[in-house]
């Protein structure tokens, strides 16, 4: 099951040189040599884990789960060069691997080099997979062509249930889209009859029981402000959507894989989405632009295909991994309850409630924090989140949208860093 899909069953979504491998540790001091590089990974210790695959192949430079734990870690970090060479290697040295086929896939993908994709997708056996690499072949023109300006600023039609902008699909009038990083780039069934697409292949999932149709397309063109994207893959199905304050509902979601595209900023104190493409001068634009702002710059991964993390605290516990999926309507944190009770948050067990077959229960932390930025009292939830199941590794928590309000946070997928501003 790809990550995609175990978001959409889980209910998570609405409707889913190496820089900064190393995560900030507050555990213990002992020496990590002796220590199963697995379990540096999946405790968040990317750096020490590397290390770790290194000593291993040094020993034996054909282990090709060292191999492909060292090209997982630098596809965290987008380090293309490092990820495409060390997967490459783990893919011949154990041909029947499919998750280092998938990761080797995804590091094609990222770099909109979705042909190179098709046949590692077409190879795993998986009818999702086939679905995907169907729809990368069917790509004419190069995947994500981008014209117009270097920097676009597109007003939110609304910060709640989450932030919303418009956008134009195949040249039409403009429609509205919430923003959701914890999403990929997917619309409704009726926005896609309306626009003209054809879908070109389809995938199933089964989220709460139930059967759930993805088709998967491509789109001449898509505009955000000045910026048009054209060549675009998009999936569509029948989204969950909640109504806007007008009452109208979205016609899609705007998510990570078309936001990693850009430097993008989602600015909620000033309610705008601001693109920047991924240039030298933008990049120096945003980084003097965080000195005059006293934005917070923090590491950034991405995991999965499309979750970006960074680090973060729960009360006095931490900097550990956290993800940044911003689609949680109406709360700021959800975490786990082992992790509530390590940093000590009270979990009121006695208001259960229920998302596509996870338990979860209220907390309201009273301190919580992405570097500097801090959020006091903000609601959220504790339960049977999956995210070691869809990562690999143990995160502390996901901050989300109550938390991001009084702050605009920045995803710069050029340097990869994370920067939070505001109070």
């Amino acid at each position: 099951m790809n990550r995609r899909t175990f978001m959409r069953q889980a209910g998570l979504a609405v409707g889913a040189t190496l820089p900064h491998l190393g995560a900030t540790w507050t555990g213990t001091t002992t020496s990590t040599s002796t220590i199963n590089p697995d379990e540096l990974f999946k405790s968040g210790r990317f750096k020490e884990a590397d290390r770790g695959y290194a000593r291993l192949l040094q020993r034996d430079p054909g282990n090709a789960h060292a191999v492909a734990g060292r090209g997982r870690i630098a596809l965290l970090s987008n380090a293309f060069e490092d990820a495409e060479k060390f997967l490459t290697r783990a893919v011949r040295l154990a041909p029947g691997d499919n998750f280092a086929k998938r990761q080797l896939a995804e590091c094609y993908v990222r770099q909109d080099r979705l042909d190179r994709a098709v046949p590692l997708l077409q190879g795993t056996g998986d009818a999702s997979d086939a679905a995907f690499a169907t729809q990368y072949a069917s790509v004419t023109g190069t995947p994500y062509e981008m014209r117009g300006a270097q920097r676009t600023r597109v007003p939110f039609v609304c910060v709640d249930p989450l932030p919303c902008v418009e956008a134009a699909v195949n040249g039409s009038a403009p429609k509205s889209f919430l923003i959701d990083t914890g999403a990929t780039l997917a619309f409704s069934r009726e926005t896609a009859e309306q626009a003209g697409l054809r879908a070109v292949s389809t995938s199933t999932s089964h989220p709460a029981g139930q059967t759930l149709t993805t088709y998967h397309g491509v789109m001449e063109s898509f505009q955000l402000g000045d910026v048009v994207l054209r060549n675009v893959p998009v999936v569509w199905y029948d989204l969950r959507m909640p109504n806007l304050p007008d009452g109208s509902r979205p016609s899609g979601v705007i998510g990570t894989t078309l936001l990693y595209h850009f430097i993008a900023t989602m600015d909620y104190a000033n309610q705008a989405l601001v693109l920047r493409r991924k240039t030298g001068a933008q990049l120096r634009d945003l980084q003097a632009e965080a000195g005059r702002t006293g934005a917070d710059r923090l590491p950034l991964w991405l995991a999965g295909d499309h979750i970006p993390c960074t680090l973060g605290s729960l009360n006095g516990y931490g900097p550990r991994v956290a993800s940044l999926d911003t689609g949680g309507m109406g709360m700021g944190v959800m975490t786990t309850e082992e992790n509530a009770e390590r940093a000590g948050i009270e979990i009121d067990y006695e208001h259960p409630n229920e998302n596509g077959g996870i338990s979860f229960y209220p907390i309201t932390p009273a301190r919580i924090s992405l570097g500097r930025a801090v959020g006091r009292n903000i609601p959220g939830v504790a339960g049977g989140w999956p995210w070691m199941e869809l990562f690999g590794f143990e995160t502390i928590a996901n901050f989300t949208h109550e938390f991001f309000k009084p702050h605009a946070i920045t995803f710069d997928y050029a340097g990869m860093n994370f920067y939070i501003a505001g109070r």
